[in-house]
C-alpha cells in the first residue's frame, strides 16, 4: 500500500498534478501545512485511495462531491480549513451505496449553503463535521435515521439552521457520544440523548446545545442524562427550576447552564457531593444562599455563579474544593469578610467577588501558618465594588507569584480537557479593561489583573506592589487612597492599563512610569497630583482626560503651562555667561572633564552668588 504522509510541516505553493504511477496510493494526508492553489484532478482518479486528509490549508477554487463517486475504497475525507467552495453532489439514493467504505467525513469551513445529499450515499457514516459553514434552515430527519446505530460524532455548529426535523423529543441515535449544534438558530424544545445509550460501549457523552434559540427543556430530561459527561445549554431562553435529580447523573462532568432564565435555589448536591468539575450557572436568576457543606470529595474545578441572587456567606468548607482553579461569585447579594481562607488553594488562579456586600479590612492573618500558599497561582483577582476598607497592608503582595515573572506558556488557555478526543471547555471572566467590562472567552494563563476599584480603601498604595512585574492590568480607582504614587509602579513593564483615578493621591507623577511602554490606558484623573505631567514614550499619547481634576497638574496634554508657581519642587538655575567661563575654567583646571563639570553645575542649585547662580527655588 503506497503512503504519501506530509502532514505537519510547513509545506506551500500549489500541489502538481500525480502521474498515473500514484494509481495505487491508498493515503494522501498533507494535513496542517500552508498549501495553496487547486486540488489536482488526479486525486479524484485513485481508485485505492483509502485516506485523503487536505485538512487546515489554503487551498482554493471549487469541488464537486460528485467527483467522489469513482473512489469506492475511500474511508476517510477531510477538506476542512480550506478556502475551498464544496459543491453538493448528486440527490436520490441509489440501491447500492456508492461510497460503501466511507465513514469519516470533514467538511467544515467549506462554504456550504445545503447538507450535501452525497451523504445519502453513505451508509455507515461514524463521524461527520458540517460545521463553520452557511448552512440554513432544517436539519432533516434523515441525517438522525440515516446512520442511528453507527454515528457517534455530529458536528453541526456555527450555521444557521432554525429548526431541526425530529418524531420525538428524543434523538433517535442510540451510539451518539457527541453532538454540536451550537452558533445556529434553533428554537422550541431541546432534544434528550435516546436511553440506549446506556448499553454503548463509550462512557462519554458530549452535547453542546450553546448560543441558539431554544426556549425549554422536558421536565424530566435529567432523566436522559445517565451516560452524559458534559451538557451545554449556555446562551439560550430557557427558563424554569434544576431539579435535584440532575445529581443523580454520575458521569456529567460539566453542567454549562449559564446566560439564561433559570430560577430558584441552586440543588445543593452539585457543589456538595457531585462529581461535576465545572459548574457554570453565570448571569441566570438564582437565589438562596451557597452550599455550605462541601465535602472533602469535592473535584470543582469551575465555580461560576456570576450574576445571581445568591446572598449570605461563602461557607469555609469550600476549601476541601482543592483542585479549585476558578470562583466567580461576583454581582450576587453576598455579605462576609475577604475568605483569606480560600489562599489555602493551590490552584487557584480567578477569584472575582465583585459587586457583592463584602465588608471590612484586607489585612491578612500572616501569623498563621495554614496560610502559607497564600494565593500563590492567582492571576485575575477582582474585589471591586464592595466595602473593604482601611488600609492596604505592604504584605498583600509579597506572595503572588504567579504576577511575580514572565509567563512561559504565553498561548495556553484557562479551560478543562473532556474526556472525548479534541473536546475542551473553557472558562470565561469578565473585566475592567481600558475603561470598558468586557467579556474574556477565553482566558489566557498568562493574562494577570488586580481590580480592587470601587471600595473605601486608604492609606498608601504599598511600594510592594512593584514587585508584579507580569501585572496587565490595576484598577485602584475610587478609594480613598493617599499619599504619593509609588514609583516601583513604573517597573511592572507589562502594564496594559493603570487606574489610580478618583483617590487622593498628591505629589508629581513619578518620571519611573514613562518606562510602561505597553500601557494603552492611563487614568489619573480626580486626585490632588501636580507638578508637570512626564513627556516622554507612552506618556505621549494620553490625553487631558486622563488627568482632569487635578488642579496642581500642568504642561502637555493640559492647557494649564507650568510657570514657577506650578512647579515649587522643581530648582530653576540661571547661569550668567560671562560666570560660566569661570566656573569651566576653575573646573578643568583642578582636571575635571567637561562632562564632571557639566553634570555639577546641572545639579547642584545652590552656589555662592559670586559665581553668577542664583537658586529660584
Amino acid at each position: 500500500m503506497l503512503q504519501l504522509d506530509l502532514s505537519l510541516n510547513q509545506l506551500s505553493g500549489p500541489i502538481q498534478e500525480f502521474d498515473a504511477v500514484y494509481s495505487r496510493v491508498a493515503i494522501i494526508s498533507l494535513h496542517k501545512n500552508q498549501i495553496s492553489g487547486q486540488i489536482p484532478s488526479s486525486f479524484f482518479q485513485f481508485t485505492n485511495l483509502v485516506i485523503l486528509d487536505l485538512g487546515s490549508n489554503s487551498l482554493t477554487g471549487l469541488v464537486q462531491l460528485s467527483s467522489l463517486l469513482k473512489l469506492r475504497k475511500l474511508a476517510l475525507l477531510d477538506l476542512s480549513g480550506n478556502k475551498l467552495s464544496v459543491l453538493d453532489g448528486e440527490g436520490s439514493k441509489p440501491m447500492v451505496p456508492l461510497l460503501p467504505k466511507l465513514w469519516k467525513i470533514q467538511l467544515a469551513s467549506c462554504n456550504m449553503t445545503t447538507i450535501p445529499r452525497l451523504l445519502m450515499h453513505v451508509n455507515h457514516l461514524v463521524e461527520l463535521d458540517l460545521s463553520s459553514n452557511k448552512i440554513q434552515g432544517t436539519i432533516p430527519q434523515w441525517i438522525w435515521a440515516e446512520w442511528d446505530d453507527s454515528l457517534i460524532y455530529l458536528n453541526l455548529s456555527n450555521n444557521i439552521f432554525t429548526h431541526m426535523q425530529l418524531t420525538s423529543d428524543v434523538l433517535p441515535n442510540i451510539c451518539l457520544a457527541f453532538l454540536d449544534l451550537s452558533f445556529n438558530r434553533l428554537e422550541g424544545q431541546i432534544p434528550m440523548p435516546n436511553l440506549l445509550t446506556t448499553g454503548f460501549t463509550s462512557s462519554t457523552q458530549i452535547f453542546d446545545y450553546s448560543n441558539n434559540r431554544f426556549s425549554s427543556v422536558m421536565s424530566k430530561f435529567t432523566a436522559y442524562l445517565g451516560q452524559t459527561t458534559a451538557l451545554m445549554l449556555s446562551k439560550n431562553n430557557i427558563s424554569g427550576h434544576i431539579p435535584h435529580s440532575i445529581c443523580d447523573s454520575s458521569n456529567l462532568e460539566v453542567l454549562d447552564l449559564s446566560y439564561n432564565n433559570f430560577s430558584g435555589l441552586v440543588p445543593s448536591c452539585l457543589i456538595e457531593h457531585s462529581y461535576l468539575r465545572v459548574l457554570n450557572l453565570r448571569d441566570n436568576h438564582f437565589e438562596g444562599t451557597f452550599p455550605y457543606n462541601v465535602t472533602e470529595h469535592c473535584n470543582l474545578q469551575t465555580i461560576d455563579l456570576h450574576g445571581n441572587k445568591i446572598q449570605g456567606q461563602l461557607p469555609r468548607s469550600l476549601s476541601n474544593c482543592a483542585y479549585l482553579e476558578v470562583l466567580d461569585i461576583g454581582n450576587n447579594e453576598m455579605a462576609d469578610n475577604f475568605p483569606f481562607w480560600l489562599g489555602r488553594l493551590s490552584d487557584l488562579r480567578v477569584l472575582v467577588l465583585r459587586s457583592n456586600h463584602f465588608y471590612g479590612s484586607l489585612a491578612y492573618p500572616f501569623g498563621d501558618s495554614k496560610y502559607g500558599g497564600y494565593f500563590s497561582k492567582l492571576q485575575i483577582i477582582d474585589i471591586a465594588s464592595n466595602n473593604f476598607s482601611g488600609n492596604l497592608d505592604p504584605r498583600w503582595f509579597e506572595r503572588m507569584t504567579s504576577m511575580m515573572a514572565k509567563f512561559n506558556d504565553t498561548g495556553n488557555i484557562l479551560g478543562h480537557r473532556i474526556s472525548y478526543v479534541g473536546s475542551y471547555y473553557q472558562d470565561i471572566v469578565a473585566i475592567t479593561y481600558k475603561g470598558q467590562y468586557v467579556t474574556i472567552e477565553k482566558i489566557l494563563i498568562a493574562l494577570t489583573v488586580i481590580d480592587f476599584s470601587n471600595n473605601t480603601l486608604d492609606g498608601n498604595i504599598p511600594e510592594s506592589i512593584g514587585r508584579l512585574v507580569s501585572l496587565h492590568i490595576l484598577n485602584m480607582s475610587h478609594n480613598a487612597f493617599i499619599g504619593r504614587i509609588p514609583p516601583q509602579i513604573g517597573e511592572m513593564h507589562q502594564l496594559e492599563s493603570l487606574d489610580l483615578s478618583w483617590n487622593e493621591l498628591s505629589g508629581e507623577i513619578p518620571q519611573e512610569l514613562t518606562n510602561l511602554t505597553f500601557l494603552g490606558t492611563l487614568k489619573m484623573c480626580e486626585n490632588n497630583l501636580d507638578g508637570r505631567i512626564p513627556q516622554s514614550r507612552q506618556f505621549a499619547t494620553f490625553d487631558n482626560t486622563s488627568y482632569e481634576g487635578n488642579t496642581g497638574l500642568c504642561g502637555p496634554p493640559l492647557s494649564k503651562p507650568c510657570g514657577n508657581s506650578s512647579n515649587p519642587n522643581e530648582a530653576q538655575v540661571i547661569i550668567s555667561e560671562d560666570h560660566l567661563d569661570i566656573i569651566l575654567l576653575l573646573f578643568i583646571g583642578l582636571g575635571f572633564g567637561m562632562g564632571f563639570t557639566a553634570g555639577i553645575l546641572m545639579k547642584w542649585g545652590n552656589i555662592d552668588k559670586r559665581f553668577g547662580i542664583v537658586n529660584m527655588v
